[in-house]
């Protein structure tokens, strides 16, 4: 393909927006709008351009079946207990979703909820369930072709049948069930008849629902007059008695924190005390069987730390260090081990390093440490899950780069970690070497990260994936993943930096790269990629980067400030247009993230770096896959539809700008097959041009 053959015609309007003073073009408007006829024309033959392009890569067929087969062990869930019975989820060999299943005291169990029998079409995917405290319903959330717009449900969980529902207006809601299994909390929007039509994704608020009574009856409780923008967490305590509810405005990294007593004011009218407001800190509660209250913060403490205070006694002045900050560890969770097998309550407590997870266990009344407990190996625990009614036993998900999800047990009595359960399947793993590497960034800061090859030290430059976020705090940590493992089989080095922004180091690594430091996660980015090539890994001829969401602006902006660095680029579900990313779907929840483009020092910030802005006339730009979803309703796809045009019109090189549009798919859960598709779409366009043969 050359740029002589042409790309789909895309007009350029001569719109021109004057924003604080600044001439900012925005040629591809039109290109906002699905239904605009042009747009559906342009996408049309994007779809033939992508089509004729896929034609050319050989290894894609292969890459389709290896991903398929390291998929092939399944998924299994730790056991959720309620009472006597446990949920878990599993997926079996070949099935395009996890079912949710029951198991009760004799062992028995029932599926309870298949998303294909649901709808055998595999569009409709299980967002989220929770069962009541004694188990005996469901409350769970089905959305359809990937919008995420959560439909609420209730089932009786002795027969399977749906009792009540669809509530909509769900996105995003917590459930919390009060004691009985009669009422609960949960979050909803408001209803879009009250609203302007740019408003209706938002205002949520918390409500009373009392099951077999209408939606339209279900009491406000809190959240009336409150930002648009908030997301709203609800929680009571296991005894039923305490009901907390934070507030965040949008993802900001903090939380104001409310709590009421309901043996005191009623359910419908919980008399609520504030906690923390208005404190630039992330903050939660949990009420302990013995009286105490266990206070979770990043308070003067950006890697965490726990405390413990008593009811009333809610300042933060009022808090007593029980497990304090680790100046080397991030404080991921804590589980509390107690019942009368057991000589003392325990605590047992989850920090990583640097991503990868340590567990150590203390004791519970003034947590000091009592020893390390081992792991299975170097990777990341999800959970722990201990039983709702307490006692020694607690269940974790562990996994690495090369080592498929499998739930363990931690029994305090033994002071051993067991196999509790491995997915239904099996599946043969390629030998994979796994290190974790330091390099220096521009500024001086170190680095970490994870380099995934065939071989343990460079052999010659080979084709490499590098693969970062750089947002929100998210931390990459080591995780099992059919698209590393193929690609590394077939030859390739992969590469996953772990850059500002993220939460590798805290909430304060995190802040180096939000805001007005957005640059510092780009230059982190950068300089991964010339670490590699320095190291002898690859040469930028061989070097392709890769990213999804927050990380699709990542790789957006690497391939605008860089274009000469890397030889591929694949950019998924991004956010491009920084400027006029606020005008759709979520991303006015994002302005604590990224900026306000409406205040004028933040705009400054991200004209600086929005890539959709910084797309030159005359530049060679890599060839470039752009892949985005008809119904994603968290990035816009407009974002990924005008940068490829405006790549496709700018660039004088050889090397393809690409455009993959997917329908009834949206930025989440999707069917296997759907995953499987892409992800060997993104192998065998990686594979063509970065030379893996």
């Amino acid at each position: 393909m050359t740029k002589s053959i042409g790309y789909p015609d895309a007009p350029r309007l001569d719109l021109v927006d004057d924003l604080h003073g600044q001439a900012v073009p925005d040629p591809y408007r039109w290109l906002e709008s699905s239904e605009d006829p042009r747009t559906v024309e342009w996408l049309a033959q994007q779809a033939e351009l992508m089509a004729t392009e896929r034609e050319g890569w050989t290894a894609r067929d292969r890459f389709a079946e290896r991903v398929d087969r390291l998929l092939g062990a399944g998924t299994v869930s730790p056991p959720y207990w309620r009472g006597d019975r446990h949920f878990l989820s599993r997926r079996e060999p070949g099935q395009q979703f996890s079912v949710l299943y029951c198991v009760e005291a004799d062992g028995t169990e029932r599926t309870l909820i298949d998303p294909m029998a649901i709808d055998p079409t595999g569009v409709t995917t299980l967002d989220g369930w929770q069962p009541s405290k004694e188990g005996n319903r469901l409350a769970y959330q089905l959305s359809v072709g990937g919008n995420e717009e959560s439909l609420l449900y209730v089932m009786d969980v002795a027969t399977g049948a749906t009792i009540e529902g669809p509530i909509d207006r769900c996105r995003y809601s917590p459930v919390a069930w009060l004691v009985g299994g009669e009422a609960f909390y949960y979050v909803r929007r408001i209803a879009p008849e009250l609203l302007p039509d740019s408003e209706e994704g938002f205002h949520r608020r918390v409500y009373l629902h009392r099951v077999g009574t209408p939606a339209d009856d279900d009491v406000l409780v809190f959240g009336a007059g409150m930002t648009m923008t908030n997301y709203y967490g609800v929680e009571v305590s296991r005894d039923g008695r305490w009901l907390q509810v934070s507030a965040a405005e949008g993802t900001e990294p903090r939380n104001d924190l409310w709590v009421a007593d309901l043996a005191e004011s009623p359910a419908e009218a919980p008399a609520f005390t504030l906690v923390q407001g208005d404190v630039d800190a992330q903050t939660g509660l949990t009420f302990l069987r013995d009286g105490r209250v266990l206070v979770s913060t990043d308070l003067a403490a950006p890697r965490g730390r726990a405390a413990v205070t008593t009811p009333g006694a809610w300042a933060s002045a009022q808090w007593r260090d029980l497990i304090p900050e680790d100046p080397e560890a991030v404080l991921e969770s804590l589980t509390v081990l107690d019942g009368p097998e057991l000589d003392e309550d325990l605590l047992l407590v989850v920090r990583t390093s640097h991503g990868v997870a340590h567990m150590t266990l203390h004791r519970a009344v003034d947590g000091t440490h009592l020893h390390d407990i081992e792991l299975p190996g170097a990777g990341t625990i999800g959970g722990p899950v201990e039983h709702i009614d307490g006692g020694p036993l607690t269940w974790f998900v562990f996994t690495d780069h090369t080592t498929v999800p499998t739930v363990y047990a931690y029994d305090a009595r033994t002071d051993e970690v067991a196999l509790h359960a491995r997915p239904p399947g099996t599946v043969e793993v390629p030998t994979v070497h796994s290190q974790q590497v330091t390099y220096t960034s521009q500024d001086g800061t170190e680095v970490r990260m994870f380099v995934l090859s065939p071989t343990a030290e460079p052999d010659g430059p080979r084709p490499t994936i590098l693969y970062g976020y750089g947002g929100f705090g998210v931390p990459m940590s080591p995780g099992y993943s059919a698209a590393i493992l193929a690609w590394v089989e077939a030859g390739g080095v992969w590469a996953i930096a772990n850059i500002r922004g993220g939460g590798e180091e805290g909430e304060d690594w995190h802040r180096a790269g939000m805001l007005g430091r957005k640059q510092n996660v780009f230059d982190d980015f950068h300089t991964a990629a010339e670490w590699l090539i320095d190291q002898g890994w690859t040469t930028s001829a061989h070097l392709g980067i890769y990213g999804g969401s927050n990380g699709g602006l990542l790789v957006g902006a690497a391939m605008t400030q860089r274009p000469d660095l890397f030889n591929a680029v694949v950019c998924v579900a991004p956010l491009l247009d920084m400027i006029r990313y606020t005008t759709s779907e979520l991303g006015p929840t994002w302005t604590v993230e990224y900026g306000d483009p409406e205040d004028a020092e933040q705009f400054g910030w991200l004209i600086g770096y929005s890539p959709y802005h910084r797309v030159v006339d005359g530049t060679d730009y890599p060839a470039t896959m752009f892949a985005v979803f008809d119904n994603d309703t968290r990035t816009d796809p407009m974002h990924g539809r005008k940068m490829c045009a405006a790549v496709q019109h700018a660039t004088v090189g050889t090397r393809p700008v690409l455009l993959r549009t997917e329908g009834d798919a949206g930025h989440g859960a999707r069917s296997l097959t759907k995953s499987v598709d892409e992800t060997a779409d993104t192998l065998a366009f990686f594979a063509r041009w970065t030379g893996l043969s």
